[in-house]
């Protein structure tokens, strides 16, 4: 049953849930609502604005608190104004008369379809004829996000605004505050945001053409309608690269970079994210100044001979696997399998993290227990850095295999002799801060009883 309507004054497009930590009673939630400032005869908070009007409904989020034990009792809580003072978007021409080209080609479209009586066409037709009335209102900065990522356990959020990248503080969830802003004149729709685990990087994706365009051709320059990628250095956000599938993809497959999250492969920034018919890529950002696919999956077009929408609208790890939404085909469950680039052990460690549930935009911290499978993991990558000599991976790896075949204490003298070994070699390895990840693996699995 319905418990409870919290109105707004422009309903909700995205809302991110927000948990405080500390706080196990309530919830928060994030409202981006991109719709028409309703009347206020309809809902007296409401007054439409410019952003210099600071009782606008525009230029601000929504941020609704829902007590557990009475949800009924939800409600707005704040309208904090992070959109303040931000200036117009940067704009790309080369990229714009491309958008332009397309739109007058969609209108032409209509206007033969309803010049043979097509009812659809002829009311869109119309709104086209009155939109070419209305002059256009002078240009400002973005009013609203599309996407917000909260990250409760860093205290940060990734508010992603259509013409900017927002880096946000939610240290207290009640009352956010803007602390950094992107703009980039190659993103055209700044559209979702994923943290690194670690929070020290963000991904912002670019949705160029809304989905339904095909935007990976050949022709399509890499840093468009792609990933832009950052690190977050004292507070600021700091541009490194851009990602985007490296296959081209037909005139015939809408393709743009859309949903996905990170995989919990340790050591590593990995992430998946849907394409549409660009299909679903694996890539890794572990380096944000040149990420690299390491794994896709990509079915063709849905009809090579004409454009229609279909494709891979999300796709998210969870539990071991990546669950897609497939626009024309429903539901598809995909499993990653090692290769020279994914090692059978780094895909048995992210199998050991485990979530009951998994909401993307709610970010968790991957933790992984202790395992084998971890160890190895992290000798596996020292092997691909050669951040580790030839004989001491293949020690370590015997070293390894003898004591998960010991039980008990002669399982424990093992790995803690193996630590002590371990330990001396992380000065002379060209990779000691991962040496320092296997070390402390190895020391868990040695606590283990």
């Amino acid at each position: 049953k319905l418990v409870t309507s919290v109105q707004t004054c422009r309903g909700s497009h995205t809302h991110t849930v927000v948990t405080q930590p500390g706080d196990p009673n309530n919830v928060y939630i994030y409202v981006s609502g991109t719709a028409n400032v309703r009347p206020g005869a309809e809902l007296k908070s409401c007054q439409d604005g410019g952003r210099d009007d600071p009782n606008s409904a525009r230029f601000r989020l929504e941020v609704i608190k829902v007590p557990l034990a009475k949800p009924s009792a939800a409600a707005i809580v704040s309208s904090p104004r992070i959109f303040n003072n931000l200036p117009v978007p940067p704009r790309n021409e080369e990229r714009a008369k491309i958008d332009e080209a397309v739109r007058k080609a969609a209108e032409a479209a209509r206007a033969e379809a309803a010049a043979r009586g097509d009812a659809d066409a002829l009311a869109a037709q119309r709104a086209d004829e009155e939109r070419r009335k209305t002059p256009p209102a002078p240009p400002t900065g973005p009013n609203q996000c599309h996407d917000i990522t909260v990250y409760p356990e860093i205290g940060l959020a990734g508010g992603a605004c259509a013409g900017f990248g927002l880096l946000l503080d939610i240290h207290d969830a009640a009352h956010p505050f803007r602390i950094d802003m992107a703009g980039d004149s190659n993103m055209s729709f700044w559209h979702s945001a994923t943290f690194n685990n670690d929070g020290t990087k963000v991904l912002f994706s670019d949705e160029w053409g809304g989905g339904a365009q095909p935007r990976c051709r050949a022709t399509d320059k890499p840093e468009w309608g792609a990933d832009a990628l950052f690190t977050i250095e004292n507070k600021n956000l700091v541009f490194h690269s851009y990602y985007k599938i490296p296959a081209p993809q037909t005139d015939k497959e809408n393709c743009v970079a859309h949903n996905g999250s990170l995989i919990p492969i340790p050591g590593r920034d990995v992430m998946v994210q849907a394409f549409y018919q660009g299909g679903i890529t694996v890539f890794d950002w572990t380096d944000v100044a040149h990420p690299k696919e390491i794994a896709f999956f990509d079915r063709g077009p849905l009809d090579a001979n004409k454009l229609l929408l279909a494709g891979s609208w999300s796709a998210y790890w969870y539990n071991g696997v990546i669950v897609s939404s497939e626009i024309a085909r429903g539901l598809e469950i995909f499993e990653l399998l090692p290769s020279g680039l994914i090692t059978q052990n780094e895909l048995e460690a992210a199998k050991t993290v485990h979530f009951a549930f998994y909401n993307t935009q709610d970010q968790q911290k991957f933790v992984w227990p202790p395992s084998f499978p971890l160890a190895k993991a992290y000798l596996d990558q020292l092997e691909r850095s050669k951040g580790f000599s030839p004989e001491g991976i293949k020690s370590t790896r015997d070293a390894l295999a003898a004591a998960e075949r010991a039980s008990g204490q002669q399982r424990r003298t093992a790995l803690t002799q193996l630590v002590t070994h371990l330990n001396s070699e992380v000065e002379r390895s060209s990779d000691p801060g991962k040496m320092k990840l296997l070390v402390s693996a190895v020391a868990d699995l040695a606590k283990v009883r």
